[in-house]
């Protein structure tokens, strides 16, 4: 599959739209900017050339940083907070997970969302990050064996001390959504929604998060880089990138190449505009490592898709049109949403 990922027309200015976390939460700027990539998640990372990423993204205009402690064992939150020591601490708008179990080598195990845990990670994150309050925490995953009221009480008592503005939530069902929400205001549900992750439409999930006012902060929206042409690598260990499952998903992508090409834009972009589109609670959270993609991020906040556009798109993307699941069994084992 052919990509103009990193072509960004003279007509399209480089620059952030707003909106607001849910009826609660912050205003912050859309797309934002996921820290993972900087951290090794995709390939090897040049830290110099990520803290130009992160400033290029500040200085466009560009507030809301998602990051995880446990993204390179603590090396992203540090990252960023090299990069805020030479900024306003209002310069940004810090959305952060917590509660993922890792092995040595940094590959998740398990989830801690146990009270006494949230203090504790809350703490290192602060250090880390060299910021006194954090404006958006979430725990990572649903810890099976603790209610979800517990945790979402530790933090809110995190909140009431000062330490957080906003509580978040990732990757849960619309059970779990509710019982969080009877405990303390959420700004927004962190979950997996692109272009070829759409059962946030028909599983409750989406219906739920408006129902109760809460946001949507959509990771994944580049579908792990194969909306770009990507793969190998790190990349293999998903389904949807192995044998029979890429190919099929490479030519689902392909019957709407035609509408960037149309409208002089990449694919990247075209994926990031359609997530977007999704509504005025949905905030897409792209992930960069490079400044060309920065500045191809920013530059999808231009594209118009038209209703024919979303027609076509629709027509050719249905939800479940993606073949192969979206993580290994283990790790999709591990997840409320999919529940």
């Amino acid at each position: 599959m052919t990509t103009t990922e990193h072509i960004t027309p003279a007509s399209i200015t480089p620059a952030p739209t707003t909106r607001r976390l849910g009826a609660t939460g912050p205003t912050v700027t859309s797309p934002g900017l996921g820290a993972m990539s900087l951290s090794g998640a995709y390939g090897p990372t040049d830290d110099a050339e990520s803290l130009r990423v992160l400033h290029a993204y500040l200085d466009a205009g560009g507030t809301l940083l998602d990051t995880g402690d446990f993204y390179g064992a603590g090396h992203n939150e540090m990252l960023i907070g090299r990069a805020l020591q030479e900024r306003s601490r209002e310069d940004a708008v810090l959305s952060v997970k917590f509660g993922a179990t890792i092995t040595s080598t940094g590959m998740p195990r398990g989830f801690n969302g146990r009270p006494e845990n949230v203090a504790t990670s809350l703490a290192y994150s602060l250090r880390r990050l060299g910021v006194d309050h954090l404006d958006v925490y979430r725990p990572a995953r649903l810890d099976p064996e603790v209610p979800i009221e517990e945790t979402i009480g530790a933090i809110q008592e995190q909140v009431e001390a000062g330490y957080v503005r906003h509580i978040g939530l990732s990757e849960v069902g619309p059970e779990t959504i509710r019982r969080a929400a009877a405990v303390a205001p959420i700004s927004d549900l962190q979950i997996e929604y692109s272009l070829l992750t759409r059962e946030i439409e028909t599983n409750g999930i989406l219906e739920t998060c408006r129902e109760l006012g809460i946001g949507v902060t959509a990771y994944g929206v580049l579908a792990k880089g194969l909306v770009a042409g990507r793969s190998g690598g790190s990349r293999e260990i998903f389904p949807r990138f192995q044998g029979e499952n890429l190919a099929r998903n490479r030519a689902l992508l392909e019957q709407i190449q035609g509408i960037a090409a149309t409208k002089g834009i990449s694919m990247a972009q075209l994926a990031i505009a359609w997530v977007a589109s999704r509504g005025e609670d949905v905030v897409p959270i792209v992930g960069s490592r490079r400044l060309d993609q920065v500045t191809s991020m920013l530059g999808s906040t231009a594209v118009q898709l038209d209703d024919q556009d979303l027609a076509r798109i629709d027509a050719a993307l249905p939800v479940g049109a993606a073949q192969g699941d979206r993580y290994p069994t283990a790790l999709m084992e591990q997840l409320d949403s999919e529940r």
